[in-house]
């Protein structure tokens, strides 16, 4: 016996019994509001658009039609030349710029990436009440470390299938076995002094567009 099982069976003695206590499901109680007032859907995609603009996203608004003109316009005034893209990425998208395309792969090293201009990706989920984004490494998203390394993100939300009131919705929807990454406006940070600096651990420019209509209407 070592001295870690002595020192626990005196602990567990001078304890006494544990008594039976009911499941975790049963002792947590969750009864709290799924969601703070009710809204219609189109309040909740303008909840969206007001909170992802308070952490100082960019966002847009779009038509599927005219969702690649305005991707090419986005890249364009960026000076894009190499975009990367996830391995599912609806070819539709970019059919309108003509970058350089810089494929996810598991080889590509964070140098490789490091020298993209921009990244493009679907989304999971949006959160309006946080103004939060979800990506869960699907296809249309890719790795995780392909939305880290980039200045500068466009992350496209299809509306209003892909957007939810609250936290406890979006969990209902996720798969936690998927690593997911949450995103509230770009990355950024603050000093002692609060001086905010933006672009520490992920992207400096995060743009948003929000995009109507249905995927198969897609060029």
């Amino acid at each position: 016996m070592s001295s870690k099982d002595v020192i626990l069976g005196r602990i567990g003695r001078a304890l006494g019994p544990v008594p039976d206590e009911p499941p975790y499901e049963a002792a947590v109680d969750r009864d709290y509001a799924r969601e703070h007032g009710e809204r219609t859907t189109e309040q909740t995609v303008d909840l969206l658009a007001e909170n992802l603009a308070d952490y100082r996203a960019i966002v847009h608004r779009t038509g599927e039609d005219e969702l690649p003109d305005l991707l090419m316009r986005l890249l364009a005034y960026r000076g894009a030349r190499n975009v990367l893209v996830p391995p599912a990425l609806p070819p539709g998208w970019l059919a309108a710029a003509d970058p350089v395309r810089i494929h996810d792969r598991a080889a590509s090293t964070t140098a490789e990436l490091d020298r993209a201009d921009s990244v493009v990706t679907g989304c999971a989920i949006a959160i309006a009440e946080t103004g939060t984004l979800v990506l869960d490494s699907s296809p249309d998203q890719g790795r995780r470390r392909i939305t880290l390394v980039p200045d500068h993100h466009i992350c496209v939300v299809r509306v209003p299938d892909q957007v939810v009131s609250s936290v406890p919705q979006a969990l209902e929807r996720l798969d936690p076995g998927r690593p997911l990454t949450w995103i509230s406006g770009p990355s950024a940070t603050s000093d002692i002094e609060l001086d905010r600096v933006e672009g520490v651990h992920g992207p400096r420019t995060l743009e948003v567009v929000l995009v109507t209509g249905s995927p198969e209407e897609s060029p």
